[in-house]
């Protein structure tokens, strides 16, 4: 094996020691929050539409929780408004709040030419 190899595969030998500490800390932040709210809570995905409430936007994924998160800051907006919140570009961000309208948490409305998307409080 080449001296560079070696060096790579330590390299990513460190970075999954470093992922797993992280998960099991994740974990035990996970145990600590389950013991808060007195008893189990259920990490599946929510039933399709609903509130946007704490719980839904935790079991989103990732980039759609970003968009979750800023749409329910703003309140409504249209797609560039909310790029502008999350820092992602308009089309990205048309694309998430779109999925979001699919899932039934975000609504959407015309006004003119502009799409408006907004949670229902």
């Amino acid at each position: 094996m080449m001296q560079g190899s070696k060096i790579s595969i330590h390299g990513v030998e460190g970075e999954l020691k470093s992922l797993n500490r992280n998960l099991k800390n994740l974990s035990k932040m996970l145990e600590t929050l389950v013991e808060a709210v007195g008893g189990a809570v259920e990490l599946r995905p929510p039933a399709k539409g609903g509130p946007l409430d704490v719980r839904t936007v935790f079991n989103l994924p990732d980039r759609l929780r970003k968009t979750a998160m800023a749409i329910a800051k703003l309140g409504e907006g249209t797609a560039t408004q909310i790029a502008a919140e999350t820092g992602r570009v308009r089309a990205v961000e048309s694309d998430y709040l779109n999925q979001l309208v699919e899932m039934g948490y975000v609504k959407k409305r015309r006004v003119a030419r502009s799409a408006v998307f907004y949670t229902e409080r």
